[in-house]
């Protein structure tokens, strides 16, 4: 499966992340880890999606969850953690000409609480850079209460900020720089 050989290659490079190995494990113990009803848990994919310049990243005010968070969501079955990604960017953006990279950029796992009639449970989350084309004008889905343009230099350094969020653009930063 080419989830868990990007998996691997990423536990490799980031041996000290727990939740690198988190994931792993979840991936090898459960028979049905993409599928949203699996009780314990299941995987996400998340896009970091950047502009041209590589200088902003595009979060969304999650409806449900109230944070500004990076886009992505389910997988509903899907395996390809990548295309998922590459499909909830573009759904929750409207943004066309998204670009995927292939590896693994991040991952997280993280408790979703109980609501309504969904009892609480873990996302495990893999993220993915997903690239901006020519145009930058988003349009805000239903899942979002808006969505933003935010500079990663300014995200890295910010206080307030989701720690999985100043993570990810403090990667993106040594990555870049």
């Amino acid at each position: 499966m080419k989830l868990r050989l990007s998996l691997h290659r990423y536990v490799q490079d980031h041996s000290m992340d727990p939740h690198a190995r988190a994931c792993v494990s979840f991936l090898d113990e459960s028979l049905n880890p993409f599928d949203r009803d699996h009780a314990h848990g299941h995987f996400t994919g998340s896009a970091w999606l950047v502009d041209a310049s590589g200088e902003r990243v595009l979060l969304t005010h999650h409806r449900k969850l109230q944070r500004w968070l990076q886009l992505g969501g389910h997988a509903d079955g899907e395996s390809d953690l990548a295309a998922v990604a590459l499909r909830e960017a573009g759904e929750e953006s409207g943004l066309r000409g998204l670009r995927v990279e292939p590896e693994i950029f991040d991952v997280d796992r993280h408790w979703i609480p109980e609501r309504k009639h969904e009892p609480g449970h873990w996302h495990y989350d893999v993220r993915y850079v997903v690239r901006a084309g020519d145009s930058e004008d988003f349009v805000v889905s239903d899942e979002s209460l808006e969505l933003a343009w935010v500079s990663i230099d300014k995200l890295a350094h910010a206080p307030d900020t989701d720690e999985s969020l100043r993570r990810m653009a403090r990667k993106w930063l040594m990555r870049s720089g």
